[in-house]
């Protein structure tokens, strides 16, 4: 299950209603942030979340919406004496960006891993079937998506473990995806596990204007979390000329990539109202939602009959 919260969905300047972005995920004890814009912290208060499983911090691009908590973030960190090592993923520049930034934090207690992201797309597993995949695409900065997906290995097959006669004592490893030797007999995990089943994918992606890279890797996702900059309609000229998008290019794109929900976020301090535009959102993409500061939801896999 992945526990999801969209702490921040402002853009630009954090307003009294509305901190910077910032999107917090926790799967099985450990929490990742996308982006950690300013009132991050106050937001994962309010939710009455924890800091202290946040193993990894991803940024989307070094603009200052969305990486300006992290310093206070970092403090915080290291003022509960975690030492356990903080995982940091983000596009060239990162290690110089956040040092520039720690100017205001420079001794901490834990370690710091950097995690450049190398060309259009790079994968990094951060646990056994979880996966995060970054993605290319089109700002006025370089600039990432991110897709985090929870794999499902197919159901064991307990008929075929007898057929083969594999040793009982190595049936659970097997469904763990381990291969085992045992003398002249190898056995693999495919012997005895049907096909993969359906897992969850969660897609982020902002600060871009409408390209191919993002229906093809939010393809098929559970939930499509997308910048939404402008609803006013007379924007499109503004959206194009700042590299942002619309809630109507959102919306295609979310129509393209056959995802099952859409939330808007990312909005201009001038969207004062979010939902009074969602009809005319809704007409090209019937799952779309407004989202908001501490919109939460959590996605589990599909129950099988």
């Amino acid at each position: 299950m992945l526990d999801i919260c969209l702490l921040g969905s402002g853009g630009m300047m954090p307003l009294p209603y509305r901190w910077l972005t910032s999107l917090m995920v926790r799967y099985n004890g450990d929490s990742l942030l996308i982006d950690c814009g300013e009132g991050t912290q106050i937001a994962i208060r309010e939710k009455e979340w924890s800091f202290k499983p946040i193993n990894v911090i991803c940024f989307t691009h070094y603009h200052g919406d969305h990486i300006s908590g992290l310093p206070g973030l970092l403090l915080t960190m290291g003022n509960a004496e975690r030492t356990e090592p903080l995982t940091l993923i983000g596009p060239k520049g990162l290690e110089r960006v956040v040092n520039a930034l720690r100017v205001i934090a420079p001794e901490l207690p834990f370690p710091i891993v950097y995690k450049e992201i190398n060309g259009a797309e790079e994968e990094f597993e951060l646990a056994e079937g979880y996966w995060l995949k970054a993605f290319k695409v089109s700002h006025s900065v370089p600039c990432y998506g991110y897709s985090l997906q929870l794999k499902r290995a197919g159901k064991f097959q307990l008929d075929r473990a007898l057929e083969m006669n594999i040793p009982k004592m190595y049936w659970s490893r097997l469904q763990k995806g381990e291969t085992i030797t045992d003398g002249e007999n190898t056995y693999t995990p495919d012997m005895v596990l049907g096909a993969p089943r359906k897992g969850i994918k969660l897609t982020y992606c902002t600060d871009t204007r409408p390209v191919q890279s993002i229906v093809d890797n939010a393809a098929g996702s559970d939930l499509f979390i997308c910048e939404g900059m402008y609803g006013e309609k007379d924007k499109d000229a503004k959206a194009r000329e700042h590299r942002h998008m619309t809630f109507y290019e959102a919306a295609k794109l979310a129509k393209a990539a056959e995802v099952n929900e859409l939330w808007l976020t990312h909005y201009s301090p001038s969207l004062t109202y979010p939902e009074e535009y969602m009809e005319d959102v809704r007409k090209i993409f019937p799952a779309a939602k407004a989202g908001k500061d501490k919109k939460s939801v959590e996605l589990d896999f599909e129950k099988e009959e």
